[in-house]
């Protein structure tokens, strides 16, 4: 029988979005199978301090289960080239999955940490996880591949310039986002000129720039993105919100926020599309691992456009990427086991380039 990995659990962090990290970890750790893993759980708090939980497990809740942060003596440190340090004990870890979302978790600083510490870890590489987690960047690598992207003005302050940028480029509706911050965290739609400074200067809060786009009048489409090189698009979902869009609300706290499609009712030519897009927006992107790649698709002209790309995406009991998964077949703990098998695909090709003479 195979020695057991010990996969490095690593959740919570300084963003947005911690609480919807305990919930994908908790997730994630109820569905790593233990016959196969042991489970070495890092919660990071909301000041960045990093937690070893030497008896942590995850917790139910009406939501699923949920893995909690216990602030111990023992915080855990990065060494490099060393791994994981809890006091003077090394942390027996053959690879990381870091169950982080928004800043300091899906923008590459994560990621390049562990690569300085010789650690294999699951998902996005330093490139993909920034370039993917800036909105404004991925769609100008995006059209440069020629792929169809929704309009979109970028912006940095909330002054008298900026409204009227906005007022000659685009009718109102308009949502107004911060450029790297996820989960809707920010997001507001503008109904009226009066609204748009105050959302500006919102979006700001979380961000140095924003985005500002046509509120489109389109389906909202999901597809998930599993593999490195060879990557595979899963046929594709529909959430439709009963809000007045896919809100942070929407997503996690209310249970009937959204309905959620699986898969969507897509004529053949359309789900085969956006498989095709999905594939090329990850390569685009320098994506590995796995990514939800979101569009819209417009009610009126039948267009598909590309919104976005999550490179950590949810992982909690009601998110897309798993459920996608599922419904092709792959069951969430045999998603788990193929992303940590390419998370080490990826390590064991990093290891074998020269970085000397």
């Amino acid at each position: 029988m195979a020695a057991k990995l010990t996969v490095c659990l690593l959740y919570g962090g300084r963003s947005g979005e911690h609480e919807v990290s305990l919930r994908s970890a908790g997730s994630v750790s109820a569905n790593l199978d233990p016959g196969r893993y042991r489970q070495v759980l890092v919660g990071i708090d909301p000041q960045g301090v990093w937690h070893w939980q030497k008896r942590g497990r995850p917790s139910q809740s009406s939501y699923g289960p949920v893995l909690s942060i216990h602030p111990t003596c023992t915080p855990v440190s990065v060494v490099p080239g060393r791994g994981l340090y809890a006091g003077r004990r090394r942390l027996p870890v053959d690879v990381v999955f870091p169950v982080l979302h928004g800043t300091f978790g899906e923008d590459g600083t994560i990621q390049g940490l562990l690569e300085m510490a010789g650690l294999p870890y699951v998902g996005a590489g330093v490139l993909a996880s920034a370039l993917a987690m800036d909105k404004d960047k991925t769609k100008e690598v995006w059209r440069l591949a020629g792929l169809p992207v929704l309009d979109w003005l970028t912006l940095r302050a909330s002054g008298p310039a900026e409204i009227e940028a906005v007022q000659k480029r685009f009718p109102l509706p308009v949502f107004v986002k911060p450029a790297t911050a996820g989960s809707s965290v920010g997001i507001a739609m503008v109904h009226s000129w009066s609204e748009l400074a105050p959302a500006l200067a919102d979006a700001l809060r979380y961000d140095a720039k924003v985005l500002v786009e046509p509120a489109a009048d389109a389906r909202e489409i999901e597809c998930a993105v599993l593999g490195n090189e060879q990557a595979t698009a899963f046929d594709p979902g529909e959430v439709v919100p009963r809000h007045e869009f896919y809100s942070y609300e929407a997503k996690y706290l209310d249970p009937n926020g959204a309905e959620l499609r699986l898969p969507a009712g897509l004529p053949e030519e359309v789900r085969s599309e956006v498989k095709r897009l999905a594939v090329s927006a990850f390569h685009a992107v320098e994506g590995s691992g796995m990514a939800r790649v979101d569009f819209f698709l417009e009610r009126a002209s039948g267009r598909l456009l590309l919104n976005e790309i999550n490179t950590i995406p949810g992982f909690t009991n009601i998110s897309m990427y798993p459920k996608m998964c599922e419904v092709a077949g792959l069951a969430y703990p045999r998603l788990l086991d193929r992303l940590i098998e390419l998370g080490l695909d990826q390590h064991r090709r990093r290891n074998a380039l020269r970085f000397a003479r």
